[in-house]
């Protein structure tokens, strides 16, 4: 794989994890992840709200695909949670403003009652589950983790005495001075442009500073956040990044187009640059999507204000899996970063990289 890329695209980082191209994809699809690395890639599957079993067969599945490869997983580990997973503990503080206005979504978009918890419902994000999923991360196999708001040192330290590489996603100066204190691996500097969870400075004003900080400690930087072709590669190696996260772009892929319903998946091939909307309303912390009627009524006069994660995610939760159940095409929407108008055609994953690579490399200079 490697003898046909650019040495000039292979950093240092690439060379040590066993890649042959610098792109690590964050998916929630496995055949995603493992497409990426049997591509030459590092594909990591976001696993935040997948339950302990869940992971432990994604994990063992996606080793069967890449063989001796590397691939990667992703947590979602904020400070502050519930020490227990007890749903009927953080209903019973959710108000009753907010109660009525899920209840009047219900009732103007004759929404039925789903057929059980939505997918952020299912469970609560808690200490106990991060636990149990941090678990059976260790009991793995997987090469790498990493972590999204939040790395704690606790947690850390047992994924690298368990010889895994540790990665930190961080979204301003002051989340990387507080994770350039814990062994990290890696950093993946995350700009406003990229989708899900993400803060309010721009990819290209983040990423040298971040880069710039990094470098005294020697540890290396991803880039995160509107890479959507090779000239985004390119130009974040320019800046200093040894690599590019991406997520969005395997949104429209052939591999993931079972993981959403199809109204969905039209809406990320539609949509353009200008489409995406930062709101509060699926987490409770700031989640780049597609513009909807969700993130509408959510920004209405007479919406609440979303709730502190996680209680949002149990106020939401099961209208979300009711909404994606019954087909409320409206209300239906994804998390998406400014580059999904890039990505408005369907495409293998084999096939979006290696159109991907080969702008890298005509982009070279």
């Amino acid at each position: 794989m490697t003898e046909s890329v650019n040495p000039r695209l292979l950093t240092p980082l690439v060379r040590a994890l066993g890649m042959g191209n610098p792109i690590f994809a964050f998916c929630h699809g496995r055949e995603v992840v493992s497409e990426v690395s049997r591509n030459g890639g590092l594909g990591v599957l976001g696993a935040t709200r997948h339950t302990p079993e869940e992971i432990a067969d994604d994990l063992k599945w996606i080793r069967a695909q890449v063989g001796k490869r590397p691939f990667g997983v992703n947590l979602v580990l904020p400070s502050g949670m519930p020490q227990d997973d007890n749903r009927a503990a953080i209903e019973a503080q959710l108000p009753q403003a907010h109660r009525d206005f899920v209840r009047g979504i219900y009732e103007k978009y004759n929404i039925p009652q789903g057929g059980g918890p939505g997918m952020r419902s299912r469970f609560v994000r808690s200490q106990e589950m991060a636990q149990r999923q941090v678990q059976t991360i260790l009991n793995s196999d997987v090469d790498v983790v990493a972590c999204g708001i939040g790395a704690p040192d606790d947690m850390v330290k047992a994924f690298k005495q368990a010889g895994k590489k540790v990665i930190a996603l961080v979204g301003s100066p002051k989340h990387a001075r507080g994770a350039l204190t814990k062994p990290l691996d890696a950093l993946v500097a995350q700009g406003y442009d990229a989708g899900a969870h993400t803060g309010t400075i721009g990819t290209f004003s983040l990423l040298p500073q971040i880069v710039d900080m990094a470098a005294a400690l020697h540890v290396p930087v991803l880039a995160a956040g509107g890479v959507a072709t090779g000239r985004h590669i390119v130009a974040a190696l320019a800046m200093g990044a040894q690599g590019v996260w991406m997520g969005t772009a395997w949104l429209t892929t052939a591999e993931y187009r079972s993981h959403l319903p199809e109204a969905v998946f039209r809406k990320l091939l539609a949509a353009g640059i200008d489409d995406t909307v930062i709101s509060r309303a699926d987490s409770g912390k700031t989640l780049r999507q597609v513009r909807t009627a969700w993130s509408e009524e959510w920004e209405s006069p007479e919406a609440p204000r979303p709730l502190k994660m996680p209680l949002q995610d149990i106020l939401i939760g099961d209208l979300l899996g009711a909404i994606d159940e019954h087909n409320v095409e409206p209300l239906m929407h994804s998390p998406a970063g400014q580059s999904v108008g890039y990505f408005n055609s369907v495409e293998p994953v084999a096939q979006r990289m290696q159109r991907l690579m080969q702008e890298a490399q005509d982009a070279l200079f």
